[in-house]
């Protein structure tokens, strides 16, 4: 068996946090595209893994303990990660808790609200014709990367001075507006000036661009 961590994932902005998380860390990986088309997410074999059918999912099979270790959910992979490499969630206690502060606001708001205005401005656009789901969705997720935009007013990245998983997490999910739902008019996003700048710094690092294609999504 590998000693590699086992990703099994999508190149969706869930799915890329944790590819751009292996490769900015350094850690050596096999990926493992799960085909939603095919709904392997469903597959018996990726439930024994993560019992949600959601990606991404990792598969450490030398964890702390020396056995195999199951992981879910992005946002616990992230600081797993992190933990594991001793990269990217700093150690000094104040610093610490704004990152998870930071990657928290991008699991319960910046994922949820985005995604649900993706799901009804592109993917949904012909199966719901009353306006309200586009505007609430629409709304939110201005009001939330207005709240990005105020922190990074005067910021490189979202906590201190150093690139991190806070960073990790929730600038998937804003390039997502652009590159996967072609919202950026929609959404106003030339608004946003320090969102912008901050997005553009993050995805000239080669190493996050890298983990960004990594399981991309099939052509069929």
């Amino acid at each position: 068996m590998s000693s590699k961590i086992q990703l099994y994932s999508l190149a969706t902005p869930n799915g890329q946090k944790a590819s751009v998380a292996l490769e900015e860390m350094g850690i050596p990986y096999d990926a493992h595209l799960i085909d939603f088309g095919k709904d392997e997410q469903h597959s018996p074999e990726f439930l024994k893994v993560n019992p949600n059918g959601k990606i991404p999912a990792i598969v450490d099979p030398e964890s702390a303990d020396g056995k195999p270790l199951a992981i879910m959910e992005s946002g616990a992979i992230l600081i797993y990660l992190a933990e594991k490499s001793g990269k990217f969630l700093s150690t000094n206690p104040r610093l610490r808790s704004e990152t998870l502060q930071w990657l928290f606001f991008q699991v319960g708001g910046v994922g949820p609200m985005f995604g649900q205005f993706g799901h009804f401005f592109k993917f949904a656009k012909d199966k719901c014709k009353d306006p309200y789901p586009i505007k609430r969705y629409t709304d939110e997720s201005r009001r939330i990367l207005g709240v990005l935009d105020q922190r990074l007013n005067g910021r490189t990245y979202l906590v201190g001075d150093e690139y991190s998983i806070a960073d990790m997490a929730n600038v998937t999910w804003v390039h997502a507006l652009t590159t996967a739902y072609d919202a950026a008019e929609t959404l106003g996003l030339k608004d946003f000036s320090h969102v912008a700048a901050w997005v553009d710094r993050i995805i000239k690092r080669p190493k996050t661009a890298a983990g960004l294609k990594v399981c991309g999504m099939p052509k069929s």
